[in-house]
């Protein structure tokens, strides 16, 4: 099996620790001790990446470097994990899911967000922490600091996570409950974004029905007809990234006249798009929780 092996700088970017402070622990307290190539540069593995997370998440939280020298590894772990369970302070946060995205242990990462969720509640857990932690993960997966793997391990805890939480909000219906049709065109992938945003409708005593990803316009008019909804969701972000987008919107506004048609994503804002009569134009998540909670 291939050895991850990283740089000081990949080092810098997960742990915010600045590459010439990781330099003066290694010479003057020996944290650490890189490895080094051929050509005498320093490289680093994954118990090294480890271990300089945890170091600088109790240094971030008052613990002086001279004194987490003296620690053994196993008392150091053990701060950490007790750190994470009554800091709540955002980059702390980020720092410990950093560590159980690395490690890839769900222990952890299940104890973070299930006392996150405790104290501040779901939504206020997903907006405040995971969604930040995400737009991390994607700069780090982009940079190469972390592998596909770790990332889509992730990515399957968090959608675990909204999955259990649409679960727990009881199912509204009626005549006088808005519907709302959701989904994903085809070529799209934000299927978190989507999960979650299951859940802030059905949340709001809405009546919500996803029909999932990779969406046609034959299958949503299918879907449209039996349902009738109020008004109909999606997000376009990747596709249309080289053609205008206009055309599918006003494709939309044509076929779903008595629906009104909210909108999200990149493409949509990027583009300028210009709304029909029943076509909304949402530009960002703030944007979209005020009308979520305005009907």
């Amino acid at each position: 099996m291939a050895v991850a092996v990283y740089s000081i700088k990949d080092l810098e970017k997960l742990s915010g620790i600045k590459a010439h402070t990781i330099r003066i622990w290694e010479q003057r307290y020996g944290i650490i001790n890189p490895r080094r190539t051929k050509t005498n540069i320093r490289y680093y593995q994954d118990d090294d990446l480890k271990f300089v997370l945890n170091i600088a998440l109790l240094n971030k939280n008052g613990f002086k470097i001279s004194k987490i020298a003296r620690m053994s590894k196993v008392e150091i772990a053990e701060k950490v994990a007790a750190i994470s369970e009554i800091n709540f302070e955002y980059g702390t946060q980020l720092d410990a899911l950093t560590i159980s995205m690395i490690e890839m242990d769900e222990y952890k990462f299940d104890r973070i967000i299930g006392t996150n969720i405790q104290q501040l509640g779901f939504e206020r857990t997903m907006l405040e922490i995971i969604y930040p932690f995400l737009d991390k993960l994607s700069v780090l997966w982009l940079t190469g600091s972390i592998n596909p793997v770790q990332e889509n391990f992730m990515s399957y805890l968090i959608r675990q996570k909204i999955i259990v939480a649409i679960d727990k909000e009881p199912l509204v219906v009626g005549k006088d409950v808005p519907k709302f049709l959701i989904y994903l065109p085809e070529g799209e992938r934000q299927e978190l974004s989507m999960l979650f945003m299951q859940y802030l409708v059905k949340s709001r005593k809405n009546h919500v029905i996803y029909i999932g990803q990779e969406i046609t316009l034959a299958d949503l008019k299918d879907a449209h007809s039996i349902h009738n909804p109020d008004y109909i969701f999606t997000m376009i972000t990747e596709t249309f990234a080289k053609e205008p987008v206009q055309a599918y919107v006003d494709n939309l506004s044509t076929n779903f006249p008595d629906s009104r048609i909210l909108l999200t994503g990149y493409q949509v804002v990027a583009q300028n798009v210009a709304p029909p009569s029943n076509v909304s134009i949402l530009k960002s998540l703030d944007h979209t929780l005020n009308l979520l909670n305005s009907l």
